[in-house]
């Protein structure tokens, strides 16, 4: 059987529940490959599409209005089923990338050739010739071109859809998210996806204009780079370029570019150049990582790069917030830009600043270095200071506390029923107390996972200092004091909560975007497993290597204390989403130096592969930073969509593959052998 496209002639279309081996009914709206049958109609083609001329479209679908009526039209788009309204008229949608406009035909007024539209295959492309009329009163929509509709004259049939796997236009069923991913093009002439697609372009021409509003310069950056251990997983790239002189042991040996994982070292460098004073590229990235809702192998970011941005706060900064941290000048871009698209996209006034507040005290309060600030669920108490003087010192000396969440049954909580569906062996470092009148005054030492001994007495003084009464609800966590890595148990209990209460319907997120700059990261980190296959044990940077500590921790550095030296790292966090992350620059070639051999513990080879970046350093770089704003998670939320992959034109699935261009994909041995590269065996 002849295959169509990776599909068989016999493929089973939705609608009819018959395969084109058998002829249509007249009431078919399918065709057969490869002939036509096509009753009464006037289409001049043999076989599939149109190659002749036609009527060159005067209108998109999406324009018309009632400003139009009476105006002869020519539309060009895709048929969208048809709506009988009687033996004598129907109506027919047709769609193209602006709207959809409402077609009506007469049967019964015209010549009896328009009657042929009926037999045309869902989603067909054509192109029409009618009048443009206001509709009658009581049929009149606000949304679109809901005023008007156009009666066809005539019609011309471009390209029949022939053995479409599901209709695009069926809002009714929406199949399953493989076959939509296979058949991406198809996928795309859902309204909800176009839409998508346009709004980023919207977003993206907005980027554009206020950034060069604002002095910055576009550059692109290469993309065929050097492997360089800047944290993440690359993709690398095999070529035959130099290939010749690549020799190891007498042998020929492979040569790899890598793609950027961002334009780090490319934007530093041009500001060190002094030929660009701003720098800002809507850049293409690659990481090779596991697949997330929110993370594709392939992403885009609005890079940014400002030369002489402060190094900390100053007399002369008087923003009256936590911004101790430099950088204050990409601050002020960042929140004129977003403030620009959410006025000109959402129609949203933002704030002229966004709230700050240091990593230490996301953690503390929140469990997250991205917390979600919408919802009242936000104070996770640190109890310890309402522990009894001995318990206190013993925590101290563990260098632990004690936190937990509170939910009171008086202030009829609307997390009081999400709190009770939640399981806590879900979080191993979480237990739950339900306060009653018989464990009022044991609660706490029944709770074997804290394992504290409390006396009557203090365990009245407790419940007094928390304000705990029966029928509350306790959440309880034991951790070190000093918060590592992007969220605690507790913290995550409290997403957990608000999204199953959310799924009940006892708590609706407000509309309103919450903006919030999170700033003083641990400049150093273990905590990451993303990094620990490079890190190997070592200190990893928390954001990348380049970024500046805080002016303050210089010497603690210096002496050693790790642990305890804050970057000048600022992310911004929309909604508990990060959408950017950046920093101020080392611009001190010594200092970059002992972060490189000191700190991180890199290897002379390891080092060598930033040689340029240290020498460029010592050629009078000036104080730099920057940020890298996601625009898929940006777009995603402009959007209204859970996933980065409905507002990317062709992505990858969540495990990073592509159904519909078939990639990754093996190569054959003559190919890798031109690289240099032997298949393993085994």
């Amino acid at each position: 059987m002849r295959s169509l496209g990776g599909l068989s002639q016999s493929f089973v279309c939705r609608f009819t529940r018959k395969t084109f081996n058998s002829r249509p009914s007249s009431k078919s709206p399918y065709f057969r490959i490869p002939a036509l049958w096509i009753s009464k109609t006037n289409i001049q083609t043999r076989g599939n599409a149109r190659s002749a001329p036609y009527p060159n479209r005067t209108h998109t679908c999406g324009e018309l209005t009632p400003a139009h009526a009476g105006t002869h039209v020519t539309l060009t788009g895709w048929l969208l089923p048809e709506r009988k309204v009687s033996k004598f008229m129907s109506f027919f949608p047709i769609k193209d990338s602006s709207g959809i406009t409402q077609l009506v035909i007469r049967k019964g007024d015209t010549d009896d050739h328009l009657a042929a539209l009926s037999d045309i295959p869902v989603e067909s492309t054509i192109a029409i010739e009618g009048q443009v009329r206001v509709r009658p009163e009581q049929s009149r929509r606000d949304e679109g071109t809901g005023q008007i509709e156009v009666q066809v004259d005539k019609f011309t049939l471009l390209n029949p859809a022939q053995c479409m796997p599901f209709i695009p236009s069926d809002n009714q069923t929406l199949v399953n998210e493989d076959l939509r991913a296979r058949f991406r093009y198809l996928d795309l002439r859902r309204t909800a996806l176009s839409d998508n697609i346009r709004k980023r372009s919207r977003v993206a021409r907005i980027i554009r204009d206020t950034l060069h509003d604002d002095g910055f310069l576009e550059v692109e950056t290469p993309l065929l780079l050097k492997s360089t251990p800047e944290g993440a997983r690359e993709f690398l790239v095999p070529t035959r370029v130099g290939r010749s002189t690549a020799r190891q042991d007498g042998k020929d040996i492979p040569l790899f570019y890598a793609l950027p994982q961002s334009p780090q070292q490319p934007k530093q460098l041009l500001i060190c150049s002094g030929a660009v004073d701003k720098y800002f590229q809507i850049a293409k990235c690659f990481r090779d990582e596991d697949g997330r809702k929110d993370r594709q192998p392939e992403f885009t970011q609005i890079d940014l790069e400002m030369a002489f941005v402060s190094w900390g706060a100053d007399k002369s900064y008087s923003r009256s917030d936590t911004w101790r941290v430099g950088g204050h000048e990409v601050r002020a871009v960042i929140e004129r830009l977003v403030g620009r698209i959410w006025q000109q996209v959402e129609g949203i006034t933002l704030p002229s600043s966004f709230r700050v507040i240091t990593y230490n005290e996301a953690m503390t309060r929140y469990g997250s270095d991205k917390p979600d600030t919408r919802f009242a669920l936000e104070v996770i108490q640190d109890i310890t200071p309402s522990l009894p003087s001995r318990t206190r010192s013993s925590l101290e000396n563990l260098g632990e506390i004690i936190e937990a969440i509170i939910l009171r049954s008086s202030e009829n909580n609307q997390f009081l029923r999400a709190s009770d569906e939640c399981n806590s062996q879900e979080e191993s470092d979480v237990t739950q107390s339900v306060i009653t009148d018989s464990n009022m005054l044991n609660w706490l030492c029944d709770n074997r996972s804290i394992s504290l001994k409390l006396s009557h007495d203090e365990h009245v003084l407790l419940n007094k200092t928390l304000g705990v009464s029966s029928g509350d609800t306790l959440w309880l966590s034991r951790r070190r004091k000093v918060p590592e890595g992007g969220s605690t148990a507790l913290g995550r209990l409290r997403i957990r909560i608000s999204e199953l209460a959310h799924a009940r319907g006892d708590y609706v997120p407000p509309t309103a975007p919450h903006f919030l700059w999170v700033t003083e990261f641990p400049l150093f980190t273990r905590a990451d497993p993303d990094k620990e296959f490079l890190a190997q044990g070592r200190w990893s940077s928390t954001h990348h290597p380049f970024t500046a500590p805080m002016w303050q921790d210089i010497e603690a550095m210096y002496a050693g204390r790790t642990d305890q030296v804050r970057g000048q790292h600022y992310d911004l966090v929309l909604n508990g989403v990060e959408i950017g992350g950046g920093s101020v620059r080392v611009h001190d070639a010594c200092m970059q130096e002992y972060i490189f051999s000191q700190v991180l513990q890199l290897s002379d080879s390891e080092k060598a592969s930033f040689n340029h970046l240290l020498h460029a350093l010592k050629c009078g770089a000036p104080p730099h930073g920057g940020i890298a704003l996601g625009f898929d998670r940006l777009m995603a939320i402009l959007c209204k969509t859970p996933t980065i992959r409905d507002v990317i034109a062709f992505p990858k699935t969540g495990a990073g593959t592509d159904l519909l261009f078939k990639s990754p994909a093996a190569v054959n041995k003559d190919a890798l052998y031109q690289y240099g590269i032997q298949p393993t065996h085994g």
